[in-house]
């Protein structure tokens, strides 16, 4: 599209006013890009006046077209939000915010700083849904010009759109940006599926043209007999939906049924209904295949009636019916809602289309109860993104809820308090476990009791929807302050002691103060509370307090020789002999104890640490927390005692990896207990995707050819792909 058949578009519903307005805009874009070039050599430029067309096709107003030509100054070049501000209005200026990604500011990884960007932006559209609507224009038009991109950069944007984009423009109901982003995104992830199905789909054209001009004439002979008037067609069948039927239902290309579609639209409801009826006289209906999207929309706001029939020669047909105005919601969704007319009152839409989506309104909540980001971003994609259930209270109202989701999930999208006192759930009349998996049509009535003693914590992990958890975890930071704080402090404790660091060093008022702010906590309580309560990961909270201990004891370990350290541990003498079997060369009576991170073993080359008060910890010399600068400093040189090797036993992780299958656990059980081997602690994971079963297995052995020999027992194992030692 040029700039001039923009204009021209947008001419016939704007006001010469609007038109001025946005003819600035894209002058000042124009101006602020004039140097700049995309990647397929055309001026920056081209890109703005293409989303801003996507976004005058859609009708939308001349605050979101004047923000779509600006889209890309503030990131791109030197203009800030505050001249946009002051150039145009406050409304321009937060619509190219919300777009704008985040900069200068330095993340762990492009996975952590991508979901930021993406909290952005849902936090802006929740304020004001125009900017979704300009993101998805913009990601429309970047998949348009996708090709001249390196095939990495393609396949990992096509990715995200298929996770991100397409479903959020089918949850706003824009079916026209939705088919476009899906079918652009397989064709660069699976070219030769993509290429396979367009072919199938010529060859079979003029068959399925001639097919539905035969029912289109039938049909509109028996409308004209009722005196209906309709607009009959057929309805183009997208790539991507007929490859993810044949994917998920293991289908052949022939065998899917609404390859073949008539869309019929006419005036008003009670022509819809009138429409079913002489569809279903003419020819008989398939079984389960009518859909009543009317009488029950879908959360998208979509209305309209399917069918399928078996039309001429016994052919399935699928045909849709709806009314002109569902037929403009069908295809642009929210924006037919955000539709710019004269005189209207934009406000007042928004607050009408904020009743009907109302999982919008729960993306603020998520901002507030997520630390973290990606947290976020996996937040939304379980509640907006999956697949979804429709269930009914008992007064007949419709509850949207993510698919796998039980009564208790339920009863906190009711209310938090029917949550809260939930004791029982009866699901179509009959009492149900509360991790009983509900299915769309089911009709829920939830048993409360003021005497609850409120949630368990076994309640977040039966959950399905973030909404759900939230509340739940809310309840704890709320109702059990104390117990939370008293129970986080002990789950920090006890991993600074899984770090071989004594808790008194390293959990200091000073040090707590300093993390607790560093994740945005009030204070230490705060903090506590939250790993109590199962908000926040104690392992990120000790990792930062570990750091800063070691940071701080730095230059106090510098200062201090190594002959000082010697004396100073040579206080901690141990009153009984010490059974470790390890003896520090050139010294007596000194407290050792190995170290459980790398967990040494007689064979194994070995070296001492002297600690800070605890006396010398024995690694081994290939253990990562001897290997930097630090650490020197403090390494002493040691040895296993030859006498004492055949009376100890010591612990050793193992990780076993191995096709996944019935009986894997099993035959490794067998394997190392038949070398005579003692198995201290047990667990595993599967990964059903790439069926890979991985075992963690704690083992007593007494030297490292006793290891050798364990090994080299289940490696023996059928379909066993590595035995490694492992260090924590």
């Amino acid at each position: 599209m040029t700039i001039d058949q923009l204009f021209e578009k947008a001419e016939r519903y704007l006001s010469e006013k609007d038109m001025a307005f946005i003819k600035k805009a894209y002058a000042y874009a124009e101006e602020a890009h004039s140097e700049q070039y995309r990647k397929s050599g055309e001026p920056y430029i081209h890109h703005p006046i293409q989303v801003a067309g996507i976004l005058v096709e859609l009708g939308m107003d001349p605050d979101t077209i004047a923000a779509a030509f600006l889209h890309d100054v503030v990131e791109d070049t030197d203009v800030t939000i505050e001249e946009l501000k002051e150039a145009f209005n406050s409304e321009v200026a937060m619509l190219v915010d919300g777009v704008t990604k985040l900069g200068k500011i330095k993340y762990k990884s492009k996975e952590e700083q991508q979901a930021e960007n993406h909290r952005k932006m849902f936090v802006a559209m929740a304020k004001d849904i125009r900017v979704i609507l300009i993101k998805l224009a913009d990601r429309l038009h970047n998949m348009r010009t996708l090709k001249h991109l390196p095939p990495e950069k393609q396949r990992r944007i096509s990715n995200e759109t298929l996770e991100i984009f397409a479903p959020l423009a089918h949850r706003l109901g824009i079916s026209t940006i939705k088919w476009e982003l899906e079918d652009t995104a397989l064709r660069y992830l699976d070219p030769q599926q993509y290429y396979r199905i367009v072919n199938l789909m010529k060859k079979k054209r003029a068959e399925r043209e001639q097919y539905v001009d035969e029912v289109v004439k039938r049909i509109r002979a028996n409308l004209n007999d009722i005196h209906v008037i309709a607009d009959i067609s057929g309805r183009p069948k997208h790539i991507y939906s007929i490859y993810r039927k044949m994917a998920l239902q293991n289908k052949q290309f022939n065998e899917i049924y609404d390859l073949l579609a008539v869309r019929i639209i006419v005036k008003n409801i009670k022509d819809c209904y009138a429409v079913l009826g002489v569809i279903h006289t003419c020819w008989k209906p398939m079984p389960g295949r009518f859909k009543d999207y009317i009488a029950m929309p879908k959360a998208n706001m979509y209305q309209s009636l399917h069918t399928t029939v078996l039309g001429p020669n016994g052919d399935p047909l699928e045909v849709q019916i709806r009314s002109e105005e569902m037929h403009r919601i069908a295809e642009f969704g929210v924006a037919a809602h955000w539709a710019y007319k004269e005189g209207k009152d934009v406000g007042n839409d928004a607050e009408s289309l904020e009743t009907k989506l109302t999982w919008f309104r729960e993306i603020i909540e998520f901002q507030n109860d997520s630390q973290d980001a990606q947290e976020f971003m996996e937040s939304l994609k379980i509640d907006l993104f999956s697949d979804m259930v429709f269930v009914f209270t008992p007064k007949g109202d419709v509850i949207e809820l993510p698919r796998g989701s039980v009564p208790l999930d339920f009863a906190y999208r009711i209310h938090s308090e029917i949550g809260n006192r939930c004791i029982g759930a009866k699901v179509n009349g009959k009492m149900v476990p509360l991790d009983h998996a509900l299915k769309t049509g089911d009709i829920i009535e939830i048993m409360t009791s003021k005497h609850s003693y409120g949630p368990s914590q076994d309640w977040i992990k039966i959950t399905q929807s973030s909404h759900a958890k939230n509340k739940i975890r809310q309840w704890f930071k709320k109702e059990r302050r104390e117990e939370n704080v008293m129970k986080g402090k002990e789950v920090i404790e006890r991993e600074v002691k899984a770090l071989d660091l004594d808790p008194k060093d390293v959990i200091t008022t000073e040090n707590l103060a300093e993390v607790a702010q560093k994740f945005s906590f009030a204070g230490e309580e705060d903090m506590f509370a939250a790993v109590g309560y199962g908000g926040m990961s104690p392992k990120q909270i000790v990792n930062r307090l570990a750091e800063k201990f070691k940071k701080d004891t730095e230059p106090e370990q510098e200062e201090q020789s190594l002959a000082q350290a010697v004396a100073e541990i040579q206080t901690l003498a141990p009153k009984k002999k010490t059974s470790t079997g390890v003896t520090v060369k050139g010294v007596d009576n000194l407290l050792i104890r190995l170290s459980k991170c790398c967990n040494p073993v007689p064979g194994d080359d070995i070296i001492g640490y002297i600690t800070k008060g605890r006396g010398v910890s024995i690694h081994r010399t290939d253990c990562p927390n001897v290997l930097t600068d630090e650490a020197k400093t403090r390494l002493l040189g040691v040895e296993w005692e030859a006498n004492h090797l055949e009376n100890k036993n010591y612990n050793v992780d193992i990780e076993i990896t191995g096709f996944d299958r019935n009986g894997l656990l099993n035959q490794v059980l067998h394997a190392v207990t038949e070398s005579r081997t003692t198995i201290n602690a047990v667990s595993g994971r599967s990964d059903h995707r790439n069926k890979v079963a991985t075992i963690h297995m704690t083992i007593l052995i007494q030297n490292v050819d006793h290891l050798h020999k364990v090994v080299e027992k289940i490696k023996q194992l059928p379909h066993i792909y590595s035995v490694r030692r492992i260090m924590h």
